[in-house]
């Protein structure tokens, strides 16, 4: 699930980016990846040499790649990598925790090796490196979760999905569900955990009323 938040001492000018579709990283947030493009291995060890920092941002939508290059939201998320390992075919999987959100000031040119750099305006969100002050309404966002579960076949331990810390799941389901890219960068900007919450049910409900998919544990 969620981790607490603790924020580099020193928030950096300059970030490189990894634009990756449908891939949602949110304050105090968990997200795997595995890293075998040339530009994002390199992207990689240049992190782990420089305070193990990133920045998520997710492609949009309404824009076409321009010679395989896509265009990016205005605002993503700073990650800094939690866990990694080196697999046997030269990969790397690394897991990185979600610290605050930056809007692109200016996109940079790339960096040598190839990945794509950009300016981070972090003061807008200075507030996301601190404990939430809002709680969302549990039982709102279960009594959507579930149909929302039973219509995509997607099987789950309700138990143990009831346990969580409702900020930390907030965060989680707004990761996980595969919601498309516009719907993610909203639940991306929205201010705190309690507008999150109620626009993550909407989602759900929307969802639950309109699709179906294949089953899935998570």
């Amino acid at each position: 699930m969620t981790a607490p938040r603790s924020g580099p001492t020193r928030l950096p000018a300059e970030i490189p980016i990894f634009p990756l579709q449908d891939a949602l990283l949110l304050p105090g947030g968990r997200l795997p990846l595995n890293i075998f493009e040339p530009r994002y291995l390199a992207m990689v060890e240049d992190a782990l040499g420089a305070g193990r920092l990133l920045g998520m941002v997710l492609p949009d939508p309404a824009f076409p790649r321009v010679a395989g290059r896509s265009t990016i939201y205005r605002t993503g998320c700073l990650g800094r990598i939690a866990s990694f390992s080196e697999t046997g075919d030269g990969r790397y999987l690394i897991t990185l925790l979600g610290l605050l959100r930056y809007d692109v000031a200016q996109e940079l040119p790339d960096h040598p090796a190839g990945y794509r750099r950009v300016q981070a305006d972090f003061s807008p969100y200075l507030a996301d490196l601190e404990p939430p002050e809002e709680e969302p309404d549990r039982a709102a966002l279960l009594a959507a979760l579930w149909p929302y579960f039973a219509a995509r076949q997607i099987e789950a331990d309700r138990a143990a999905i009831e346990r969580v810390p409702l900020v930390d799941l907030v965060t989680t389901l707004s990761m996980i569900c595969p919601f498309d890219g516009r719907e993610k960068q909203a639940l991306l900007l929205a201010p705190g955990p309690r507008r999150r919450a109620e626009l993550l049910t909407a989602l759900l409900r929307i969802g639950a009323a309109s699709s179906e998919g294949p089953a899935r544990p998570v």
